[in-house]
């Protein structure tokens, strides 16, 4: 035995013998199955209904969407035979199976970490070390004030969202050190990308560093950013021409670079439904390629200047399909307008929904986010920004960023999810729905279509209605809590502190921006400056070149849109799609609810009248417990009461808001009509539930006996809630 061998354990040893014996088994024996008989579908039904006890087959085992999709409880080869992709490869086709033959086999996922520093510095910064530490993409998050193409010196809230720029120094200062030959930049720059494109191709010639290397996309999406805030800050017809100026400038000095970023936030934050989100991001994709294609530029080049981002939600085997038939759906878009089969594939950047993540149990978020990167890798995305699981209270730290990150680099190295390509392909369930989702994404893109156009379709207020529709059916069923969002509307953690929000000082973020802005300012040639500006108001054509000579000259941003805008245009207006997150009602409740107690010491008190011993009354006080601490209410339990007496007793000296009597079906007929008034006389002010919903024969008995509302798992929890908090006086 060698000196190597003999210092392995006994337990390594053996495993390297298995190994070695695994090596020489080359022939495996077939294992005969025809001792099992393959039930069908009828028989595997019957079982079912046997186990559901008297259930409605067909209501507890199909689920209905938001999508308008029913969900079956089993799918069959039988049932999807004709739709399976039998001939069809990945990379080609219509490109169902995804965009690239080999899949991430070769090239994974760009893994692409938004940094979102204040000042250009820190950004800088956070950009190298997210780099350094496993982000393959630059992703550059800008704040409002930027995107809206604002002086940060005049800006009301500053860094915001993201980055604060304003000069060609911010510019610089931004992307100093920064690989660019290596790794793409993403930048979403709002309304229209001409000035950030300006000012990141003046900043890099400034340092000596070749354009034509720069990769990714510096991108605009007016159409979205007017869905979102409902009007623009230039005429549409004004933001196309920048647009097709980009896109010109773009195919000739730097062909690896897009311009524009088809992204789908205003739709998913609105509560669309994922048809509605996908059909309304295509639409608006199409308005594009019409105005390049107007204004000269070929089909190939105008959809080769597109990069799609789509937010990725809760429904698992919903986020897979909708990718899967996004492409072929594009596909088929650009073909009509005759594009080539290079210019249909599709580059779908996605990031986990903002809608879906909460305040409250906040680490939660993490295994949100989780599943949607794992939705979208399976469907086939390109790139992904995972968010830290605190995105909606801060800005993410070292913590927080560091998980975001680590998902996606678990996911590619040790998981192996590089390794297959398109791995739901040929699922009996996964090809059903991608065809359903499909045909309606097609059905709901030809509806906007027919009315014109997605700028008319907004103008009418179709999408907006559209999506308002699945909000409210969206918060109803959350109301009663069909939809279960853990920590919030099921669940809460009555132990929980929320995160401190780390809010940032504006007044000094004010002082050192116009500090540095002002420092620039004072060392440029105002006279030189002065009339590249007036060069860019005058130019008519290759507008993004006398904007990057502005910009060298030393304009700011705001500068050069000013420089932008033409005279007797008018803007756009229509019905704006106010952002929403699916928990946001219930936070509203529980953050009242603290409010209330940390200003008068007082909640809102329920006393829980348990009648009979434990095993009797615990399912429902359980249930009733978690129902009421939704709000953040003290909930006063017991072990139970022997006697209605004894139960009254204990509520009156409770000087409860509420009692709920908690006891079984069975008992409650002898129950009720004694317990109820003596607690109305004990507390004349309370409200007066029943844990459970009384049959029918019983309801005229159980409420003139006072019971006032039942608590189950048909109640309203949110209305049942609120009404105890505006008893309390918690809602004016």
């Amino acid at each position: 035995m060698s000196n190597e061998a003999s210092e392995m354990p006994d337990g390594e040893l053996d495993l390297q013998a298995i190994l070695k014996k695994a090596e020489k088994q080359t022939d495996f024996p077939d294992v005969p199955l025809d001792e099992f008989t393959p039930p069908s579908y009828e028989e595997w039904k019957e079982e079912c209904i046997a186990l559901l006890k008297g259930a409605p087959f067909d209501k507890k085992m199909y689920t209905k969407t938001y999508e308008g999709i029913t969900f079956e409880p089993m799918y069959t080869r039988i049932g999807t035979e004709d739709i399976l992709p039998k001939a069809a490869f990945p990379g080609m086709d219509d490109f169902l199976r995804g965009a690239r033959p080999n899949g991430y086999v070769n090239a994974p996922w760009g893994i692409a970490q938004a940094c979102d520093e204040t000042m250009p510095q820190d950004n800088n910064e956070l950009l190298k070390h997210e780099q350094a530490k496993g982000s393959t993409i630059y992703n550059i998050r800008l704040d409002r004030s930027t995107r809206l193409g604002e002086d940060a010196r005049h800006a009301q809230k500053p860094g915001d969202e993201g980055c604060s720029l304003t000069t060609l120094e911010d510019m610089h200062i931004l992307l100093d050190g920064l690989n660019l030959e290596k790794y793409p930049l993403y930048l979403y720059a709002g309304q229209t990308a001409l000035p950030i494109l300006a000012v990141t191709a003046a900043a890099l010639r400034a340092s000596g560093r070749d354009v034509s290397t720069l990769q990714g996309v510096i991108g605009a999406n007016p159409l979205g950013e007017l869905a979102e805030l409902g009007t623009g800050g230039r005429p549409l017809e004004q933001l196309y021409d920048e647009m097709a100026d980009c896109a010109r400038w773009a195919v000739k000095n730097a062909p690896k670079l897009r311009t524009i970023m088809v992204q789908s936030d205003a739709f998913s934050r609105g509560g669309a439904s994922d048809i509605q989100e996908i059909a309304y991001t295509l639409a608006m994709a199409t308005a594009y390629l019409r105005a390049l294609m107007e204004r000269g530029l070929t089909i190939d080049e105008a959809a080769g200047q597109i990069m799609f981002t789509f937010s990725m939600g809760a429904n698992f085997f919903m986020q897979v399909a909708k990718l899967r038939a996004v492409r072929p759906v594009w596909a088929q878009i650009v073909e009509a307008f005759g594009g080539s089969t290079a210019a249909q594939r599709m580059h779908i950047h996605a990031r986990p929904a903002l809608f879906f993540k909460t305040v409250y149990d906040p680490y939660v978020n993490m295994l949100r986010n989780t599943t949607e990167i794992f939705s979208g890798v399976v469907g086939g995305l390109d790139s992904f920004e995972n968010a830290p699981f605190d995105e909606v209270i801060r800005k993410g730290d070292e913590f927080s960023r560091r998980i975001a990150r680590n998902v996606q680099i678990i996911l590619q190295e040790e998981f192996g999810l590089l390794q297959p390509i398109d791995p739901a392909g040929g699922s009996w369930a996964v090809e059903s729905l991608t065809r359903q989702v499909r045909e309606k994404i097609w059905k709901e893109f030809q509806k906007i279509e027919s009315d014109g156009g997605m700028l008319a379709s907004l103008q009418e207020g179709y999408p907006q209605q559209q999506i308002a529709e699945v909000l409210a059916s969206r918060f109803k069923s959350l109301e009663l809590r069909r939809d279960r969002i853990v920590g919030n509307n099921m669940y809460p953690n009555m132990t929980e502190t929320r995160l401190d929000p780390r809010t940032e000082d504006l007044g000094e973020i004010r002082r050192q921006r116009a500090a540095a802005i002002e420092a620039y300012l004072s060392d440029i040639d105002l006279e030189y400056r002065d009339a590249q500006l007036d060069k860019l108001r005058k130019c008519q054509s290759n507008r993004v070149e006398a904007a990057v000579a502005a910009a060298g000259a030393g304009a700011t941003l705001e500068e050069l849109n000013n420089a932008l805008q033409r005279d007797g245009m008018v803007c756009c207006t229509v019905q704006s799609i106010a952002p929403h997150r699916w928990s946001e009602r219930f936070e509203t409740l529980r953050i009242r609810t603290e409010a209330h107690v940390k200003e008068t010491g007082r909640n809102v008190r329920i006393f829980l009248a348990n009648m009979g011993p434990i095993p009797q009354h615990k399912a429902r006080a359980d249930f009733t417990t978690g129902f009421l601490q939704v709000g953040a209410f003290e909930v006063v339990g017991n072990d139970g009461f022997k006697t209605v007496e004894e139960a009254a007793k204990a509520a009156g000296e409770s000087e409860a808001d509420a009692v709920v009597i908690c006891s079984t079906d069975a008992t409650y007929p002898e129950i009720v009509p004694e317990l109820a008034p003596k607690l109305h006389e004990v507390l004349p002010q309370a409200t007066v539930f029943l844990a459970g919903a009384a049959p029918k024969d019983l309801l005229e008995t159980y409420r003139e006996a006072g019971i006032d509302e039942y608590i189950s798992v048909r109640a309203n929890c949110y209305e049942v809630l609120q009404s105890l908090q505006r008893k309390k006086g918690m809602i004016e």
